[in-house]
């Protein structure tokens, strides 16, 4: 049996972050030939699930670049990896001496997400906060209502090339610390970056959800740095033409642009599905 694995920004979704009606109809023939899927993104739970509704993923979802497995059907995670309060506490002085504001991305009690965050500098920050809050579904708090008990799986920013770098840089000495990073879409001069723990990534995912359901392969799709892990753990890997260089050059095959249908087209194609 093959399980097929979504990431969603930038692969599975449209230039609008949603699943497109080619797509969502690509999927319903999935189903009806028996054929598995799942994702793995950088969301967290609220933001992979909004696009997704209606859409019956019912195997485990990969969230937060696979720190966190979220199991549908039990409501309820079964695997997670927690940064320590030292971990947490050297990144935030990191992102701090860049002047970088830190977003703090929680577990919550009630399995939800929230997150924390520094004081906003510039417009930007301020989107990337309103983001947060009205797209993605997420709870914001100023940082310094952070409970010091506080369950965190990740932190985000946003900065400058050379900031960003920076902070990469000054936390590579945390062994349990991985960080990915790439060009922000509304700001070219501007790189995001996410660090988390390092037994998360989304290659570990994949490998989990392989060995725990039994999967004889894997197929992956994605389009950024942080889908390089899973590309190393699968049978075949494909990256849109909107891909980073750098993931296009591991990957089995080039396909269809992500804003074109790309993945869906590709399916179709490779599993005869044909049309509703």
């Amino acid at each position: 049996m093959t399980l097929v694995v979504f990431d969603l920004d930038g692969t599975l979704l449209n230039g609008e972050s949603r699943l497109s009606e080619y797509t969502a109809e690509t999927l319903i023939l999935m189903q009806s030939a028996g054929i598995a899927y799942t994702i793995a993104t950088g969301r967290t739970l609220q933001a992979a699930l909004s696009p997704l509704d209606g859409h019956r993923f019912a195997l485990p979802h990969i969230l937060k670049n696979g720190v966190i497995i979220w199991c549908p059907d039990q409501e309820a995670y079964s695997h997670s990896h927690l940064l320590s309060q030292q971990e947490v506490s050297h990144v935030l002085t990191a992102m701090t001496d860049q002047e970088i504001t830190p977003f703090v991305f929680t577990l919550e009690s009630d399995g939800r997400h929230a997150v924390y965050h520094g004081t906003l500098k510039n417009e930007i920050e301020g989107r990337m906060a309103q983001l947060f809050e009205d797209e993605r579904k997420l709870p914001l708090e100023p940082l310094s209502a952070m409970p010091d008990s506080s369950s965190v799986i990740c932190l985000s920013a946003m900065g400058p090339d050379d900031s960003v770098q920076a902070v990469i840089e000054g936390v590579a000495s945390e062994p349990g610390l991985v960080s990915y990073t790439g060009k922000a879409m509304q700001n070219q001069k501007l790189r995001w970056m996410d660090i988390h723990h390092s037994n998360g990534s989304k290659g570990d995912g994949v490998t989990t959800l392989r060995e725990e359901l039994g999967f004889d392969k894997v197929m992956v799709f994605g389009d950024g740095e942080n889908d390089l892990s899973m590309f190393e753990v699968a049978d075949e890997s494909y990256a849109p033409a909107n891909g980073q260089a750098a993931v296009k050059s591991k990957a089995t095959e080039i396909i269809g642009h992500h804003n074109e249908d790309g993945v869906a087209r590709f399916l179709r194609k490779r599993f005869s599905l044909g049309h509703l």
